[in-house]
Order: structure tokens, then C-alpha cells, then sequence
């Protein structure tokens, strides 16, 4: 990643360290609590571009009762793009992922992600914190990460 003043503003405002952060938190603590462990580390590379990107955000399940692989078929056009914009995003995951570690707001147990954080948000972050609860979630009932890479067409 560039130096943050040579950064579009743009960019540095929706891939800042802290609020990927804050999502990979907000889903490994709801994943921690579907599932009792902790989040798989990789997953936070799926988590990110299911949450920033608004038009698959909009299209994701109010709750669980849609299995993961049902949302996918049901969506082809947005699962078709999803590796590319997961491949895009991967040095600001890392960045977010270390900010993360770094101020507490993830911790590392036993291999996996455990998220210490409730963000606390205005009205135009609230529905992007909602849904990464929902997808924390949501992934913590499919049993094995490798099935969730392998349904979005990415490997981990």
C-alpha cells in the first residue's frame, strides 16, 4: 500500500486500517459466538469484500436461515466478481488485520481471530456493523473455511 498522504482521499476514507478493522472484529465476534471459537483467520478475506462492497452488502440475507451457498446461487453476478475485488483488497485487509492486532481490537487464539470490539457507529456506518455481525454469523454455520473459499471461487 502507498503512503497515506500520496493516497486518494477517497481511498484512505473506505480502506482506512481501522475501519476494516473494526469489520473483521465486529464479524470474528459474532462468529466466536455462533460457532464458541474463534474465527478463522482467512476468513477475514472474505468477510471485507462481502461488507465494502455496497451492492453484495445490499443483497446479503437479513438472517441465517439462508445457507451460504443458496445467497451464492441466487446471486451469480456478484459472486462473479468476487475474486477480483477479494484479490484487490488483500494488502488493506492485511493493513486492517495488523492495525487490528495492534490496538486490541483482534486478538489471536489458538490459530484464530477473536474480536474484542463493539464499534460503536452513526447511522451511515450502523448498517455496515449490522452486517458484519450477520456474516460473522452466517459463515460460523458453514463448518470448514475451505468451503466458503471454494464457494466464492477464491482460494485462501
Amino acid at each position: 500500500m502507498s503512503s497515506w498522504h500520496n493516497r486518494p482521499q477517497v481511498t484512505a476514507a473506505y480502506l482506512n486500517p481501522a475501519l476494516i478493522a473494526s469489520i473483521i472484529a465486529t464479524a470474528a465476534r459474532s462468529y466466536e459466538t455462533g460457532r464458541q471459537q474463534p474465527m478463522a483467520w482467512p476468513l477475514a478475506f472474505i468477510v471485507v469484500p462481502l461488507l465494502l462492497h455496497r451492492p453484495t452488502r445490499e443483497q446479503l440475507p437479513s438472517s441465517t436461515a439462508t445457507h451460504l451457498s443458496t445467497w451464492i446461487s441466487r446471486n451469480a453476478l456478484l459472486q462473479a466478481g468476487f475474486a477480483e475485488r477479494a484479490a484487490s483488497l488483500v494488502p488493506p485487509i492485511r493493513e486492517g488485520l495488523r492495525f487490528g492486532l495492534r490496538h486490541g481490537a483482534l486478538t489471536i487464539i489458538n490459530g484464530g481471530l477473536s474480536g474484542s470490539l463493539r464499534p460503536a457507529a452513526g447511522a451511515d456506518l450502523r448498517s455496515l456493523f449490522n452486517s458484519a455481525r450477520m456474516v460473522g454469523r452466517w459463515l460460523a454455520k458453514t463448518e470448514h473455511p475451505a468451503t466458503v473459499f471454494a464457494l466464492f471461487g477464491v482460494e485462501p
